[in-house]
């Protein structure tokens, strides 16, 4: 069975007597409906692919032939081994299946290039509920966007559960004709991306929220943000959910990616398994894709407590069965996105700068380190509750939890919401990402990576590890484990993410 994607849920450890087994598609079987990728050998479509589809008993839902990948839907249980005899075709994956959803878990107690600074434009000041965003004042946010608040020419894409287009503090940012609905592996373009879940507008919120005087301030709050929706209500990303977000942000212009989530159906991909091939293979081809196109990707580690560099056991995957198997894994399966190779992955840590208790780690993987809230060791007096605040939709104001809510009298009617996770982190680097892009132009994607790591704050790893005893792997019950020196290490990676050093400042 699969457990929940979204990477704003933290508390996947303590988690394993309290999960909720939920059916989100029954398995293969006579009559039923499934969604395949269908991988080709070549970066190239055969021109009869939607007559093959159709001929296999399915039909063609999206192809995207710059990357050989096509979308396909069938109740034919025979349909991946006809497509199979294609001698062109290199693998077929169903997508979707069974799946399992984890509660949140329960509170206890670069470069030197000159800078034309007229190009920058500043956004001083504080809104409403700055006050309540200690994650702003831990990067120097406040102080960059005094500086630089970000370029409105540079445009983030949010790949995740879609945007809240009626949000007063995201509506003044929001590209609308740039964003899409990419559930069903085609897009659907423009506000049929509509957040049903409110984990997307969350992370929208930490990364592009307006000074507008009203609830909080993001990241970067002068750059331009849409909203591109993978996920669906139930918070899960199916793989042709997540290549068609990457085809999208490629061929659209956008400039950086947050990615809160992990993509479906298996939360260690192996690329040595001929099942999960075709789908590991036509998420790489889209990231890359994306990468070339001018694309800075960056994305959330997971909140399993993870050492992702020496994966030992799955006890999540596949989702295809009723319960999930216990599978040994190697460095031959990876977490997507978070480990492709260029992508930027991004750990937790809360108001005492250390590692958050569930933020997955690991030498390689772990890129930066930012704000993600943790409700359990490190709660204070700027961060009362450990939580990450950030914007929410009014429609969605039940999904809030009742003690996580805040509201601006400013603002009737709307609500902003407390989260904690590697979602909650991801988006503060992607912020950073686009200021530094809104200071160099034209900067490239491995340039942009250099300089949003060479301007992060060293940090070594933690002198006390026992306060991670109770919280071992969620996979395999290993303790946690940092790794490396104060330059680099598994839990920090080159350190906490820094907008004002990032600026210039």
């Amino acid at each position: 069975m699969k457990v929940r994607r979204l990477l704003g849920v933290a508390g996947a450890l303590a988690l394993a007597a309290s999960v909720a087994f939920v059916s989100l598609a029954p398995t293969a079987g006579a009559g039923i409906e499934r969604t395949y990728i269908v991988l080709y050998k070549q970066l190239a479509v055969s021109s009869d692919a939607a007559a093959k589809v159709q001929a296999a008993g399915g039909m063609l839902v999206a192809s995207y032939p710059q990357i050989g990948v096509t979308i396909a839907r069938s109740s034919n249980d025979g349909f991946a081994a006809t497509m199979k005899k294609d001698l062109r075709v290199q693998g077929v994956s169903a997508t979707n299946g069974f799946g399992v959803r984890l509660p949140e878990a329960a509170d206890s107690g670069a470069e030197t290039t000159a800078v034309d600074t007229s190009i920058l434009t500043p956004a001083p000041g504080s809104d409403n509920l700055s006050s309540l965003q200690w994650d702003m004042d831990q990067i120097d946010a406040p102080e960059a966007r005094a500086i630089n608040g970000g370029d409105p020419s540079v445009l983030v894409g949010d790949i995740d559960t879609g945007i809240d287009f009626n949000n007063p503090d995201l509506a003044p940012n929001i590209d609308v004709a740039n964003s899409a609905n990419c559930v069903s592996g085609t897009a659907v373009p423009g506000t049929a991306a509509q957040d049903d879940n409110g984990h997307g507008t969350h992370t929208a919120g930490t990364i592009a929220a307006a000074r507008n005087t009203i609830g909080i301030v993001g990241v970067a709050p002068n750059v331009k943000i849409a909203g591109i929706k993978a996920g669906n209500a139930d918070g899960f990303f199916f793989p042709e959910a997540v290549v068609c977000s990457f085809m999208w942000a490629g061929t659209h212009g956008v400039d950086v990616t947050n990615n809160s989530y992990f993509a479906d159906p298996w939360y260690f991909n192996c690329k040595n398994d001929p099942e999960q091939r075709a789908i590991w293979l036509a998420e790489q081809r889209a990231i890359r894709f994306a990468q070339q196109s001018g694309t800075v990707i960056v994305a959330a580690t997971g909140n399993f407590s993870d050492d992702l560099a020496h994966p030992t056991q799955d006890i999540i995957s596949p989702d295809d069965v009723p319960v999930p198997l216990t599978r040994d894994v190697t460095n031959a399966c990876i977490d997507i996105p978070a480990e492709i190779p260029g992508v930027v992955g991004v750990n937790a840590n809360g108001n005492l700068e250390l590692k958050s208790f569930y933020s997955s780690y690991g030498v390689g993987v772990t890129d930066v380190i930012a704000p993600g809230g943790d409700s359990i060791l490190q709660r204070t007096a700027a961060a009362v509750n450990g939580r990450v605040l950030s914007t929410w939709p009014a429609s969605l104001t039940g999904s809030c939890p009742v003690a996580r809510r805040v509201f601006d009298a400013a603002a009737p009617g709307q609500v902003w919401c407390y989260q904690q996770g590697t979602s909650m982190a991801s988006p503060h680097a992607a912020g950073v990402a686009a200021l530094i892009m809104s200071r160099f132009p034209g900067m490239s994607p491995g340039a942009v990576v250099a300089m949003l790591k060479n301007t992060a704050d060293p940090m070594a790893c933690p002198a006390d590890m026992s306060i991670y005893d109770p919280f071992p792997s969620f996979s395999n019950g290993v303790p946690q484990v940092c790794t490396g020196s104060i330059g680099y290490n598994s839990f920090n990676g080159h350190g906490q993410v820094n907008a004002l050093t990032a600026v210039g400042g």
